[in-house]
């Protein structure tokens, strides 16, 4: 079990994200969850935790109301080995009102960032011939949705 778990605040509506992540990630489920009612006064008079799980990493969720909101600075990364992989997760994540941004980056429709990257992009990159890896790094800076193929076609 690792220490560290990440700790999501959603603006109510908890439960409709653990379903909508749970019904995209294989081998996820709901470890427990809790209600605590008249704890606070306010547009937060009711108060969620859950912890959840996502392809094994765990989380734990709060509707804690509207005081704040996710931004770019986090975002949750996901690794994938090949396009078809890429591409579910991509649609997946920003259907319903999600956000396609740049070089593989999203925001799914809670508007929690996430990245979606081929697991092998550290080769295409990292390319031992500095100009295929300039070639690569260009070709991902035209991307919203990466793209295995184009990097295979910039570092040939």
């Amino acid at each position: 079990m690792s220490k560290i778990t990440p700790f999501l605040w959603f603006d109510n509506n908890l439960g409709e994200a653990i379903k909508f992540y749970t019904s995209i990630f294989k081998d996820s489920k709901v470890n427990g969850q809790s209600t605590l009612t008249g704890v606070t006064e306010g547009p937060v008079a009711t108060v969620t935790t859950a912890e959840f799980e996502l392809a094994g990493q765990k989380f734990m969720g709060l509707n804690g109301g509207p005081m704040f909101k996710f931004t770019e600075a986090i975002s949750l990364f996901v690794s994938c080995d090949n396009q078809a992989e890429i591409d579910y997760y991509w649609n997946a994540l920003t259907a319903d009102g999600g956000q396609e941004s740049r070089c593989g980056w999203l925001k799914d429709k809670f508007g929690l960032s996430w990245q979606i990257i081929p697991a092998n992009l550290g080769k295409f990159l990292g390319n031992s011939d500095p100009a295929k890896a300039k070639k690569a790094m260009q070709a991902m800076l035209q991307m919203n949705k990466m793209n295995i193929a184009v990097f295979e076609e910039a570092v040939k």
